[in-house]
């Protein structure tokens, strides 16, 4: 790569119309990363999630309306193209149960690989917030330091010490804990 030619990855590679550079990158970072995952999913993930999406389409509905209309026509003498082979469409709905059965199987299939997914990516916005909580800290200690040093007093004063401090996350979390355990009671 040559020296004037910005990485793939920099954050000074040509951004979008409307975007910034670092935004256009995080972009790229994450399709890729969702390409990555498609990819590492196992055959039998890929078949779940491809007939989920299917169950989950208008063509799904409108081949069962078909499906079902004319099976119900033809069953109880609507339509007497063919003699009636279920008329009290018992076979039906025991094909509609068998169906149902696994296409709930394959929406649970998808709904967990797809949980596992937002697992990951809540633990990542977790990190990111804790090292965007961590870095204000930082920023506040050093603008306070200057104020120090400068002799500036504001209203904002009197919580600096507060804002200085390191939130612990273990510390927030067990908050919430007490906090739901009381709501329970």
């Amino acid at each position: 790569m040559s020296q004037n030619q910005p990485e793939a990855n920099s954050p000074t590679k040509k951004a979008a119309e409307g975007l910034n550079p670092a935004l256009t990158r995080n972009i790229d970072a994450i399709m890729e990363r969702r390409r990555e995952s498609a990819r590492s999913a196992s055959l039998e993930e890929r078949a779940a999630a491809a007939i989920s999406k299917f169950a989950g389409s208008m063509m799904f509905v409108y081949i069962h309306i078909v499906f079902f209309g004319l099976w119900i026509g033809i069953n109880v003498g609507w339509l007497p193209i063919i003699p009636p082979w279920d008329p009290s469409l018992v076979v039906l709905a025991m094909e509609a149960s068998v169906e149902a059965i696994f296409l709930s199987t394959f929406v649970l299939i998808n709904q967990n690989r797809m949980a596992a997914e937002d697992n990951i990516r809540a633990d990542l916005d977790l990190q990111v917030s804790l090292l965007n909580e961590h870095e204000t800290t930082r920023l506040i200690e050093l603008v306070s330091a200057i104020a120090r040093k400068l002799d500036i007093h504001t209203e904002a004063d009197d919580e600096l010490s507060e804002l200085e401090r390191d939130v612990s996350p273990e510390a927030v979390m067990d908050r919430i804990a007490d906090a739901e355990e009381k709501a329970e009671v």
